[in-house]
């Protein structure tokens, strides 16, 4: 009974990670829209610090383990 209980655990925790995942690619994909692309001339700082930004947001979240 006491394996039942923890596999259902399991499976529960599972569930959230996938959940959790799915939603920071969803999130990665949607602050991709806010990042301005690389192909402009002109940047200002507040442009630059956003890209950076998302960047290293980026690189953290892929760097995670499911």
């Amino acid at each position: 009974m006491e394996s039942n209980l923890l596999t259902g655990a399991g499976a529960a925790n599972q569930d959230f990670s996938e959940y959790v995942a799915h939603l920071q690619l969803h999130m990665t994909l949607q602050a991709r829209n806010l990042v301005p692309t690389l192909k402009q001339t002109q940047t200002d700082s507040r442009q630059q610090l956003l890209h950076q930004t998302q960047a290293n947001f980026e690189k953290l979240a892929s760097r995670q383990t499911p």
